[in-house]
């Protein structure tokens, strides 16, 4: 048996190491010349051969990890991508990223380290890549901040780069229905109620996640796995393809190959997410009901770019494009039946043929969105995609919203909903535990708003999500009942009148701090506003009166976040991004 590298005989040293043509890739400043030996001496350790040293490196990040059924099989998945990377005549170099999940982290502390999660996944892919002079990337993601978190970095990296989607759970069965997690959340809302006995509720979380992959229905993780379709940086019909099929390894073999010949012709990812990709990207979450989330992480991902893109932006486009998918929470469907009528190709091919999508776009493919799509044909007898021409609604399931309450604006998702106007007092809480605990204990009143706030990204700090408390909401069957607005976030899964991303947010004073119990607020998605039945010279008053608030965290990731995060209309973004960028790394 050989133990020693290709090429290398006992005894001798190579005569070929470092004289690989690598110019303009990162890696040569790794592994070529005389100089690098050290480098060198470290790679031959781990095995690899003088052809191997030679060739391009690519970086291949997971973020799998055990936290939850999100992630678990992504490690498998990678190994897959690096035998595609490799039979394409690249090296893979793996490494893994954390992950935070949103379903352990909801309804407690936990959820503040959740949209930081993000900008850590970012921050250190970048570090990653930078630090090992990777020529190119694939990132394998599964739960929610996971997907724009990687997609970040390869926009702000902009080395050749391919995204994979781990993919979606499968449906859990209850009395002989699908179910999702999201009816675990809502059960507790039953069962404090008295509707759902403890056996029932027992019995319901046993079953309702029965696989590895991302929550099943259209909630954050499978909206950004649309995106990452639609926006270009995805293989076609990757996304929809659920976590526990072994055909997932095809895609994945299929990424690390194309990763390859995105190098070969130097198609970055900047290339790819233009404004109209961007456009694109907007346009599939609202055409499937998708989550109020992506109004952040759209604007991150532009940001990245140096692209401007804000949540008005965004807003645009779901006003613009019709809802033609029924997936939940707002509907019927989970992300199994769209896979079974053909994945995203089909929705993304009803949105072109509307004239919805534009098709120029180009893909990591090598090949524009149109073109991709030429074959794709939206199947009969089936009604989880309908034609762009026969939508269940003519705006998207989201809908922008501003007025005297929300300056910098706000997002509800509208899909499924039977009341898309309210009026009502306020009932003002200012941070989720207390809201949560009035619920659980019914103190509070059909017809009334409540007010969540000091939860945006910089007053959570962390900008939670709020899924426990409107889920405990519809499960108290109250979720038309009463609407809820903060500044901080909702899940993908949340139903009901809820408004997110209210800014500016409280914590710099926006005018969501200056409620009192009782006020009047006037929710209309039609108009699309947000207000406060005050005059601004009651607001300036109170504006007067007005002290910050000092938060708990005063050291550590949290802190540090809280000091440099910007508004949730421009994507709860922490650095100035590309467009005052003196540096790209892919030209290092």
């Amino acid at each position: 048996m050989n133990d020693h590298p290709e090429g290398v005989e006992e005894g001798r040293a190579p005569t070929v190491g470092w004289d690989a043509d690598k110019t303009g890739l990162p890696s040569r400043h790794t592994t070529v010349g005389p100089e690098r030996a050290p480098h060198r001496s470290f790679l031959y350790a781990m095995g690899l051969s003088q052809r191997e040293i030679a060739q391009p490196f690519v970086g291949v990040v997971s973020t799998w990890n055990e936290a939850a059924p999100c992630n678990i099989s992504l490690s498998r998945q990678a190994q897959a991508v690096k035998k595609g990377v490799a039979a394409a005549g690249g090296t893979p170099r793996e490494f893994t990223t954390i992950t935070v999940t949103d379903g352990i982290a909801m309804g407690h502390a936990g959820m503040k380290a959740s949209l930081v999660s993000r900008e850590v996944i970012a921050d250190s892919v970048e570090l990653a890549m930078r630090g090992h002079c990777y020529d190119a990337l694939v990132g394998v993601a599964g739960c929610d901040k996971t997907l724009p978190g990687l997609m970040m970095a390869m926009l702000r990296l902009n080395v050749p780069s391919v995204f994979l989607y781990g993919g979606s759970i499968l449906p859990g069965r209850f009395r002989g229905k699908d179910v999702t997690v999201l009816d675990v959340f809502e059960a507790v809302g039953a069962n404090a109620a008295g509707t759902m006995t403890d056996t029932d509720l027992a019995e319901l979380e046993t079953v309702a996640c029965p696989s590895a992959g991302s929550c099943g229905g259209q909630y954050t993780a499978n909206s950004m796995a649309y995106v990452s379709e639609a926006i270009g940086l995805a293989l076609p019909g990757s996304a929809s393809t659920p976590a526990p099929y072994e055909s997932r390894d095809r895609f994945a073999d299929a990424s690390g190959r194309a990763v390859m010949a995105l190098l070969e012709r130097g198609l970055r990812p900047r290339d790819i997410v233009t404004r109209q990709a961007l456009e694109n990207a907007a346009a599939v979450v609202a055409a499937t009901g998708g989550s109020t989330n992506t109004a952040l992480h759209l604007p991150a991902m532009a940001h990245e770019a140096g692209i401007a893109f804000d949540i008005f932006d965004v807003a645009a486009v779901f006003r613009r494009t019709p809802l033609i998918a029924d997936l939940k929470p707002g509907g019927r469907y989970l992300a199994k039946d769209v896979h079974d009528v053909g994945g995203v190709p089909v929705v993304l091919k009803a949105l072109l043929d509307g004239g919805f999508l534009h098709g120029d776009c180009l893909t990591v493919t090598g090949r524009t969105l149109a073109e991709n799509l030429e074959g794709v044909r939206l199947p009969d007898n089936q009604d989880v995609v309908r034609p762009a021409m026969q939508p269940l609604s003519p705006t998207g399931g989201l809908v922008g919203l501003s007025g005297n309450l929300a300056p910098e604006g706000a997002i509800v998702k509208v899909a499924g909903l039977r009341t898309l106007t309210f009026s009502g007092p306020a009932r003002v809480f200012d941070r989720e535990e207390d809201a949560f605990a009035a619920v659980m204990q019914r103190r509070y009143q059909a017809g009334e708003v409540l007010v969540i706030r000091y939860e945006g990204p910089r007053g959570g700090p962390g900008m939670r999500e709020m899924l426990s408390t409107t889920s405990a909401i519809y499960g108290q069957c109250m979720g038309e009942e009463v609407a809820l607005i903060t500044d901080g976030r909702f899940s993908g899964a949340t139903r009901g009148l809820c408004v997110g991303h209210v800014g500016p947010e409280a914590a710099v004073g926006g005018p969501i701090a200056l409620i009192e119990d009782g006020d009047m607020i006037e929710i209309d998605t039609a108009r699309g506003t947000l207000s406060v039945r005050l005059e601004t010279k009651e607001l300036e008053s109170r504006r007067e009166r007005w002290q910050p608030r000092r938060h708990a965290f005063q050291s550590g990731a949290l802190w540090r976040y809280a000091q440099t995060v910007g508004s949730a209309g421009k994507g709860a973004v922490t650095h100035p991004g590309a467009a005052a960028e003196e540096h790209v790394y892919a030209d290092i």
